[in-house]
């Protein structure tokens, strides 16, 4: 037979001491100072997110180092019109991430 589970609103409540897991993620990354490396990681993994797969599928290496974002791009005419877009490239990406990660882009 089936067994239905029972919503038991005292079992489900908060106790104190008790830290939710995003919490606990975020004060690990704090403690061990690797917020900025990972927040840089999140945009490479996630860069057809943030840009678009029309981007994404035209970026060959992307990369962030000392606040500065490196895209390689294989398409002239497209690394010409984001060359002209550097400020909404930079605006999206620190409004994804909620901090001020990129300063520059540089296209190689």
């Amino acid at each position: 037979m089936a067994q239905h589970y029972r919503f038991d609103r005292e079992k489900a409540s908060r106790r104190p001491g008790i830290t939710p897991l995003k919490d606990a993620i975020d004060q690990m990354l704090e403690r061990y100072h690797i917020r900025n490396r990972f927040d840089q990681s999140y945009v490479v993994a996630h860069w057809d997110k943030i840009m678009g797969t029309a981007i994404a599928s035209r970026t060959n290496k992307v990369y962030i180092r000392d606040r500065t974002l490196f895209l390689q791009i294989e398409s002239a005419p497209l690394r010409n019109e984001l060359a002209r877009a550097k400020s909404k490239i930079i605006e999206l990406i620190n409004r994804e991430m909620k901090s001020d990660l990129v300063e520059d882009v540089i296209f190689i």
